[in-house]
């Protein structure tokens, strides 16, 4: 567990965490540009849905493939300049497109390899981003921040698909894409403004590994000896099995078995939206009275629970707050989960823990995707939507026998924290 060099108790008066935080809300508005936009691009380039598919299948083997290193060498360098080029790179690549566009007409080759490029940067980016909130708050202040990040995060991803659909329709979207570019300079720009202060690690071994292959699997032996980061790793990825189709069968449910056109399909997901908004809004005073076990087998098993009252919900009403309700589980068990990572693992290796607990609690989605996808082809939407989420909640039921049902397992493996001084 690492140690922390005090700094304000106050968010609010804390430079380098409001600029951290104010570039990374501009960036989340250019991701939900980018969500509507390059789908939008690819048909606009080819007509066809199954490149669609195509485009979003390098994404996610591009992010898969990278996150296998990542962790590495985020523990490796300066994660606040590799953050800040990782910027930097995905500021040039994906304003590669709207140049292109102007210069030389559609170029689908070009968006296959900005996805691939841009999902790598994204990789380092993210865990990096993971790791840099130790650097900029005090450990108490963890739910806090991430409730923060989340509540922008929110934000954008309801004001950002209504505002890049505008910018498409008006604009292209090549353009929109190039909106997406620069909201990586802005990002870049806060964090060159952004002083990281030193975190020290009470766990550094003289004996740490320095072949890339041990230090993954050192990474993946502390995750595992943990048994509070194992169970948490081992129910997201039940999570993540069942949950991954959740959003093409909640689209398939409106427009196949409600008849709403798309306009009514992106107001709802927009809607659904204010429940990240709530969740990051509430999550640190939840934390704090509730404790981590209520708030993520609280947080699990409530949105399972969301998923099958949607797949029932008699009114477009109910479907909407059930969609608000599920954002909102997900805006409270993220961030605690979160939080307690960056807690209980040493700093030294929180890039590595953070990369390799994402690709094991992600990995069984795509499968569970498949299945999902190919037993409502058969079925219909509604007994799949209900059936993920009884099992969400089930699985949320049995997280009740485990170590993750405790209100403060960071205590567990809790030390003495010296201060040090901010330099």
């Amino acid at each position: 567990m690492q140690n922390y060099p005090l700094l304000p108790s106050n968010l609010w008066r804390n430079r380098n965490f409001n600029i951290f935080w104010s570039g990374q809300t501009f960036s989340n508005l250019g991701d939900s540009f980018a969500m509507i936009a390059l789908p939008l691009l690819v048909l606009q380039a080819t007509g066809s849905v199954a490149q669609m598919g195509l485009v979003t299948g390098t994404f996610g083997i591009s992010n898969l493939v990278t996150n296998l290193i990542s962790g590495v060498v985020v523990d490796r360098v300066d994660r606040r300049l590799l953050m800040i080029w990782c910027d930097l790179g995905r500021l040039l690549v994906n304003g590669l497109i709207p140049l292109a566009w102007w210069l030389m007409g559609p170029q689908i080759w070009l968006i296959y390899v900005v996805t691939a490029v841009s999902a790598s940067l994204g990789s380092f980016f993210s865990v990096s981003y993971i790791t840099a909130i130790t650097h900029l708050v005090n450990k108490e202040q963890l739910t806090e921040a991430h409730g923060r990040l989340q509540t922008s995060f929110g934000f954008a991803f309801v004001a950002g698909p209504m505002l890049a659909g505008f910018a498409s329709a008006q604009f292209g979207p090549a353009t929109t894409v190039g909106i997406n570019a620069l909201s990586f300079g802005f990002s870049a720009v806060s964090l060159v403004l952004v002083r990281f202060r030193p975190v020290a690690s009470e766990h550094i071994e003289l004996s740490e590994p320095k072949n890339l292959l041990q230090e993954w699997l050192s990474g993946l032996k502390f995750l595992w000896n943990q048994p509070v980061l194992r169970t948490v790793t081992i129910i997201l990825g039940f999570f993540s099995l069942v949950n991954t189709a959740s959003l093409d069968l909640f689209i398939f449910h409106l427009k196949h078995d409600w008849q709403l056109d798309d306009n009514a399909v992106g107001i709802m997901l927009g809607f659904s939206s204010i429940g990240f908004v709530a969740g990051g809004i509430t999550v640190s005073w939840l934390r704090e009275h509730l404790g981590f076990g209520a708030c993520f087998l609280g947080g699990i098993g409530f949105g399972g629970l969301s998923t099958a009252m949607l797949g029932l919900a008699p009114t477009f009403f109910i479907i909407c707050l059930m969609g608000i309700f599920f954002t909102y589980s997900q805006g409270v068990h993220g961030p605690v989960s979160m939080s307690l990572r960056q807690t209980i693992t040493p700093n030294h290796m929180l890039g590595r823990v953070t990369a390799i607990f994402w690709t094991l609690q992600s990995f069984p989605g795509p499968v569970g995707a498949a299945i999902a996808t190919a037993i409502a082809e058969k079925t219909g939407s509604v007994p799949v939507i209900v059936g993920i989420g009884i099992f969400t909640a089930s699985v949320a039921l049995i997280g009740l026998f485990t170590p993750v049902a405790q209100a403060h397992p960071e205590k567990v493996v809790a030390g003495p924290e010296p201060e040090l001084a901010l330099k």
